[in-house]
Parts: C-alpha cells; sequence; structure tokens
C-alpha cells in the first residue's frame, strides 16, 4: 500500500522534472538569444522572467479548477501546457513569440503547487514529508539535467561534427537548448492518465465510494473508516460553503491566523534568498568571475549536482530532524554564504593590460581600450561602465565574459563556495521545506486556494528577482547582489524563527489544531498582557 502512495506520488513529482528542465534550461540560452534578437537588459529579463509572469495568472484560477475539476485533471491540463509551451519556444521566430511561449510555459508552473496539494493528500502522515520533498528532488533532477544538457549541446556546437552540422546544433544551439523539454513533458503527460484521484478532493465533492476505493489502494482497510471520519469533521466544521470567497474569508480568519503568517513568511523568505538568480542565470553568474564561457557553463553542472546532493540530503532527514530545525540551520547557512560571496566580490580589481589586450584583439577593436591600460578598477559595474564609453553597449553585452576573463583578479575559489556552499543550504532546507509545510499547514476546506495563494506569492517575488537581475547586475554590480540577498535571507531567519511550529509525524487534521491552540495561547497571552497594563 505503501508502495501504491510512492507510485502515485513518483507520477506527480514527475512535473517537478518538467519544471527544473523548463526553469534552467533558459539559462544557458542567454547569451544565443540576446544576441541573436539583440535585446536590452530589461528585454533579458522579459525573456527569463516571462514564466514567473505567467504563473501570477494561473494561480488566480488554480484553486478554482483544482476544486472543480480535480486534483488529477487540472495536472493533465498543465503538463498539456509544458508540452505546447516547450515546442513553441525551440520554433520560436522572434523575441515576441519566445516571451508568449515562456509566458504559456509559466502557467504551467501550478505543477509545484498542485503537485505538492496532492501528494500531501494521498500520502501516509509518517511519509507525507519525503513524498512532498520528491517534488523538490525532481525539480532539482530537472535543474540539473538542463545545466547539463546545455553543456552538451554548447560543447557539440563548437565540435565541428557532420551530425552537429547536420541537425543545425552549431546554428540553432539555443533552439536545441530549449527542445529538450519535449519529450519529458510529453511523457508526464501520458503517465499522469494512471494515477487516482484525490481521495480528500472526492470527499470534498461527496463522493464517498469512490474516496474509500481509492483509500483501500494506499492504506489498511481498517483505518479507512477514522480516516474518512476526519476529513468529514474537518470538511464539517468549515461548512457547506467551498466558494473561493468562502475559502479566502477563512484562511485570513482568527482559526488560521497563524498558518497565514507562516505562509507568507515561507513564500517570501522561500524566493527572496534570490536562489533563482542564480539558478536560472547560472552561466552568467559565473562569467562574472572571469572564468570564461565555457567553464561558466561546467561551473552550472556543479550547481545541478550539488542541489542534487543536497535535495536528496534532506529528503532522508526530513522526517527524522523535522522541519523546523531543518528550516533554521539551513537559512542561517545561506546567510553565511551570501555573505561569503559578497565579501569575495568585494576584493574583486579589474586591471587591462597590454598582454590582456593581445588576447582580446580577435573580438574587440583593442585600439580603443589604450586608454584604460593600467587603471584598477575596484568594481564590476566601474568596469563595465568604462568599457561602454568606449567600445559600445552592445560590444559590451557580447564580449563580456572575455573581457572580464581578461582582467579580473578575485578569490575566486572563495566566492565559487561560498555560491555552491548557498545552494547546498537552500536544497537542504527552505527549497523543499516550503512546499511540505505548505501542503501541512492547511485544512482540507481552505487549501485548494490556500496553497495557490501563497504560491502566487512566491512567483510574484520570484518574477521582480528574474524580471531585474540583468539590470541589477549592470547598475548595482555582484557584490552589492549578494550582499542584498544576504540582508533578505537574515530578515527571513528571524521571521520564521518566531513562527515555525515542528509539523512532522503529524497528519493534516492534528497539525491544524496545533495552529489553532498556537493561536488561542497568543489570544490568551495578549489579554492577560492588557490585564496587567489596566
Amino acid at each position: 500500500m505503501q508502495y501504491r502512495a510512492f507510485r502515485y506520488a513518483t507520477i506527480v513529482a514527475l512535473g517537478g522534472f518538467v519544471f527544473g528542465l523548463d526553469a534552467a534550461v533558459i539559462s544557458g540560452t542567454v547569451r544565443f538569444i540576446t544576441a541573436e534578437f539583440d535585446l536590452s537588459d530589461l528585454e533579458i529579463g522579459a525573456v527569463v522572467s516571462a514564466p514567473g509572469f505567467g504563473v501570477i495568472f494561473a494561480l488566480l484560477v488554480t484553486g478554482i479548477l483544482a476544486d472543480k475539476w480535480g486534483r488529477k485533471r487540472t495536472l493533465q491540463l498543465i503538463a498539456f501546457l509544458y508540452l505546447v509551451s516547450a515546442i513553441w519556444s525551440a520554433l520560436a521566430p522572434d523575441f515576441i513569440n519566445l516571451v508568449a511561449a515562456r509566458f504559456l510555459g509559466g502557467l504551467a508552473f501550478t505543477s509545484l503547487t498542485l503537485a505538492a496539494m496532492y501528494i500531501g493528500e494521498i500520502a501516509p502522515s509518517n511519509m507525507r514529508g519525503k513524498l512532498v520533498a520528491m517534488n523538490q528532488i525532481n525539480t532539482v533532477v530537472g535543474l540539473s539535467a538542463a545545466y547539463f544538457v546545455n553543456y552538451l549541446i554548447l560543447k557539440a556546437s563548437g565540435s565541428g561534427a557532420a551530425w552537429v552540422t547536420n541537425l543545425g546544433i552549431e546554428q540553432y544551439t539555443w533552439r536545441w537548448m530549449l527542445g529538450s523539454e519535449i519529450i519529458p513533458a510529453a511523457i508526464w503527460f501520458v503517465l499522469l492518465f494512471t494515477i487516482p484521484k484525490s481521495p480528500r478532493w472526492l470527499i470534498l465533492t461527496s463522493k464517498v465510494d469512490e474516496a474509500r476505493a481509492v483509500m483501500a489502494k494506499l492504506m489498511p482497510l481498517k483505518d479507512i473508516p477514522s480516516e474518512i471520519e476526519h476529513i468529514q469533521e474537518s470538511i464539517a466544521q468549515a461548512g457547506n460553503d467551498h466558494s473561493i470567497k468562502s475559502q479566502l474569508k477563512k484562511l485570513i480568519g482568527p482559526s488560521m491566523r497563524t498558518a497565514f503568517w507562516i505562509g507568507l513568511a515561507f513564500a517570501i523568505v522561500q524566493p527572496i534568498t534570490g536562489i533563482n538568480a542564480i539558478l536560472f542565470y547560472a552561466p552568467t553568474v559565473f562569467e562574472q568571475l572571469g572564468i570564461g564561457t565555457d567553464a561558466a557553463f561546467m561551473q552550472a553542472v556543479f550547481v545541478g549536482v550539488i542541489s542534487l546532493i543536497f535535495a536528496s540530503l534532506a529528503l532522508v532527514f526530513i522526517d527524522r530532524i523535522g522541519r523546523r530545525p531543518m528550516t533554521l540551520f539551513g537559512l542561517l547557512w545561506a546567510v553565511t554564504s551570501l555573505a561569503v560571496c559578497a565579501y569575495g566580490f568585494h576584493m574583486a580589481t579589474y586591471t587591462l593590460t597590454p598582454e590582456s589586450l593581445s588576447s582580446l584583439q580577435e573580438i574587440v577593436d583593442t585600439s580603443k581600450l589604450q586608454s584604460l591600460v593600467g587603471i584598477e578598477f575596484q568594481s564590476d559595474v566601474q568596469f563595465k561602465g568604462a568599457l561602454t564609453e568606449v567600445l559600445g553597449a552592445n560590444v559590451v553585452r557580447d564580449q563580456g565574459s572575455a573581457l572580464i576573463q581578461s582582467s579580473a583578479s578575485m578569490p575566486v575559489t572563495l566566492i565559487l563556495i561560498g555560491i555552491l556552499s548557498f545552494i547546498a543550504a537552500f536544497q537542504f532546507s527552505v527549497g523543499p521545506i516550503m512546499w511540505i509545510i505548505f501542503s501541512e499547514i492547511f485544512s482540507t476546506q481552505v487549501r485548494a486556494v490556500a496553497i495557490p495563494a501563497f504560491a502566487l506569492v512566491v512567483s510574484i517575488v520570484n518574477y521582480f528577482v528574474n524580471q531585474f537581475f540583468p539590470w541589477q547586475l549592470t547598475n548595482m554590480g555582484a557584490r552589492d547582489i549578494f550582499l542584498f540577498y544576504a540582508t533578505t535571507s537574515a530578515l527571513g531567519l528571524i521571521a520564521l524563527f518566531k513562527l515555525l511550529p515542528e509539523t512532522k509525524n503529524k497528519s493534516i487534521e492534528e497539525i491544524e489544531v496545533i495552529l489553532q491552540n498556537s493561536k488561542t495561547k497568543e489570544s490568551k497571552t495578549e489579554k492577560e498582557a492588557t490585564v496587567l497594563l489596566d
């Protein structure tokens, strides 16, 4: 029976793989798309952030569809959108079509939300943490696959092999990268037809016999009556009105207030760490170290490997250590790592020498750079600004990696360790745990609205992070970006330290009682304080 729960969760969590692939594969295409369509910083941001913008709209209706059609049918629609988006993106003839195709894919980014909801509703309480975390694991596997595929395609495009020319990989490098998503999306779409409907949703829609049949596949027969009774009691306490308006009212009401603040804190903290800026722009970030384009793509592969290792460790320990200690330790670790990166970039200097000019003469007009030889620039912003004045913005944009590589002096190893350490911290803690918490703290009667609502907050924050990262890199510089993320992560650590309880090995209904009791204790303490003051 546990095997069936594991199998269904695995199939649904494959959406995480497709999401990870879709989200990260764009990182390898930035340089090619920028050159082909002659994009500005904000236009690059629009291409990368378009899915984050699309998911904002999708999340407004996800709860409605999940309640009306059910979790299974909504997941099937999402898989179909991924498939269409992947095909359209690979064939996009211009900037507008590419943004539109990726916007369509963003409508499918609600796969993470629905997957967490579905898995949380079919999983036994002692397995829920692991099974929901599988969604994040598969997301990380998808991210890793994207970096690896991008690296292989990049190396193949420069190999000069006949088969590379015949397949158009050399000419259409970025299209092959985006097209790598088509087959996984198609496979996921087909497999979703083999999973059952959510038993909690069946009970919510008064299909108790059908729910009982599904539960018989997931738990011992003797436990089914009590499980159905618990769910029905929870639904009965909420009343018969399951409209979106009613659910939103309950979500912000007194009984759900603690859950609301926990959800909001996670929804802001997780993306404000800057994780998606690093994951979605990985080669661009590593090019700031002056290691060159090929090495930057290779480092992005290491990001994927580190992500996979530590997300897997999170899966192993989440139901042993618990949600609260892993979240707090991971955020502290992340803050420290980001601060290390900021310090490393603070130590960086940029100086052009006669030797560096000789290495650049094949790609830029080095005569224009003579006035900058011997000048030591203290930040990447100053250096790029000076380069732009003499070479022009387009040249600096297209050859920025080589220009930095030829002039930068910085503690590269320290910064690399900081970046990879941050990735490890995120994937071990707040990355997977946010979705687990979302699947646990909201009762059955509001979860179809609550989970998409807070996922909407996540998406809005992610959208702004991704949209403005290229602009930030040009105008703020690498040091200030990492310092900003370290500061916001520290604030998130303080908030979750105050709010987050432990939820491991507890049913959704038990967690609901704990959170309500927590709110009752807070109210009692406030009243006692008021009496004392009076």
